[in-house]
């Protein structure tokens, strides 16, 4: 749409007079265990549905649980939200955690004997737990909280990384990985002489795995890579890259961003060395994320940040440092965000993460399909296959048309809410031979119904814009 003037209606607020839900009351004791039991309504009406109303997807039962999917006043239309790689919606359960944090014990962690501080220290550190139970850690200490996954990704480089790397070692890559598992390294092996690797696609647009393996060396000292990429929407083998490159003694960090949210993982099962992942992708509030470490490495490293909380005495002249996980959260750690990060686990849980897997590997296809019917689309990644399964997003352009083009007008005709851009991923880009794409992406609480939405919108705004060639 080069040198083309689009004349766009006036940019609206979103109605904020969306139907409203009772709050559910999502039953949570001081023992993780009960999250199984204790279901968010939707998820139990749905076992009970699933033979008596066969047809409700589970798109379709998790919605009420959702305030913000029920607009209907998005630049005059009923929102499709697509746009769940960036990030996820937020359901009430997680919302009635925030405000019982703020509005009952709003208090610091750790530091007072009072029954505020202690209440919110139980509730902050109940969180911690679940997490490790989600993702079957050994032990809560082994789970670290901070601001999101970028930044446990730069608390590797700056503490174990500059730690650990010299001249001549190698961190190993491949060329689909998001920013914030790059720019750490670059900047770690400017300071320490290290090398970054990097592994290209194979034909089939997926990380070339085999050459990965062969890649790995005596001088692979750490292995750096997304366990589902945000772009192509493949898998990478995490447990078989695990064993290749503690076979020659290096580290493996996974960028689990992608796939926490959506599939099982156990990081013990993979035998991940570190590995990462945000809240706000999980159903969870922004401003927290959690690093997973083996504890004797966790034990090993030096503190990234120093201030309060991370110290065990403080000197005028040195300090010495608390035990992990306290060592790495200096200051007042974001309680309210931790404990809704927890509240969103108990509801994923009460889902269950394979019945969320299932859910989305069917709409993934769905996605792919549907798309692959417009004219002259190019989608990236992997075709679906029984052998290989995507992810349910696709990244894709459109011949001769903008990204950006259509995302802006997908949103301002039609209320679809996709992403436009190089999605923190330019180096796969160019190796892709674009500047951007369009993203679609897909959560369990999605339906059918919003693909379709979404594919008849997308052939409008094609053939409006192809009306001007």
């Amino acid at each position: 749409m080069e040198g083309v003037a689009l004349k766009f209606p006036p940019l609206k607020l979103f109605n904020p007079n969306f139907p409203t839900f009772a709050l559910r009351s999502f039953s949570s004791s001081s023992s993780s265990s009960s999250c199984s039991a204790s279901l968010p309504v939707s998820a139990t009406a749905g076992k009970e549905a699933d033979s008596a109303l066969g047809t409700l997807s589970l798109g379709h039962l998790t919605r009420p649980d959702f305030p913000i999917l029920h607009q209907k006043e998005v630049n005059g239309s009923k929102l499709v939200y697509l746009d769940n790689a960036a990030t996820s919606q937020k359901p009430h359960q997680v919302l009635k955690a925030l405000q019982s944090y703020y509005a009952g014990y709003n208090s610091n962690v750790h530091r007072g004997i009072h029954y505020l501080s202690a209440k919110a220290t139980d509730q902050y550190e109940l969180a911690r737990k679940k997490v490790a139970d989600f993702i079957n850690a050994e032990e809560s200490q082994e789970i670290v909280f901070t601001r999101n996954a970028t930044e446990a990704i730069n608390l590797v480089a700056y503490s174990w990384g500059i730690s650990n790397l010299k001249p001549g070692d190698e961190v190993l890559l491949t060329v689909a990985e998001h920013h914030s598992a790059i720019v750490p390294w670059q900047l770690v092996a400017q300071r320490t002489g290290a090398v970054l690797r990097f592994v290209d696609l194979d034909e089939n647009e997926v990380p070339e795995v085999e050459k990965l393996r062969e890649s790995i060396s005596r001088k692979t000292k750490l292995v750096v890579v997304h366990h589902v990429s945000n772009v192509l929407a493949s898998f990478l083998p995490i447990k078989h890259i695990a064993r290749w490159v503690h076979d020659v003694g290096g580290k493996i960090l996974v960028d689990a961003c992608q796939s926490v949210p959506h599939i099982v993982v156990d990081v013990q099962e993979l035998d991940a060395d570190f590995l990462v992942a945000s809240s706000h992708k999980m159903c969870g509030p922004t401003g927290i994320g959690f690093l997973y470490a083996k504890s004797d490495i966790l034990s090993a490293m030096p503190p990234f940040l120093g201030g309060g909380e991370m110290i065990s005495d403080v000197f005028l002249d040195h300090s010495t440092y608390a035990d992990p996980p306290s060592r790495f959260e200096a200051g007042t750690p974001a309680i309210g965000e931790a404990i809704g990060l927890g509240a969103a686990i108990d509801y994923l849980q009460g889902i269950g993460m394979q019945k969320i897997h299932d859910y989305e590997t069917e709409l993934a296809n769905y996605l792919y399909e549907s798309l692959s019917t417009i004219p002259n689309v190019r989608i990236y990644g992997p075709r679906p296959s029984e052998k290989v399964k995507r992810a349910a997003l696709c990244s894709f352009n459109v011949e001769d048309v903008h990204p950006t083009d259509l995302a802006t007008l997908l949103d301002q005709q039609h209320g679809v809410a996709i992403r436009s851009g190089h999605h923190c991923a330019q180096p796969l880009h160019r190796y892709l031979g674009v500047n951007a794409s369009a993203r679609a992406s897909l959560h369990f609480y999605n339906t059918k119904d919003d693909v379709d939405d979404f594919i008849n919108a997308l052939s409008e705004t094609v053939s409006f814009l192809n009306s001007f060639k």
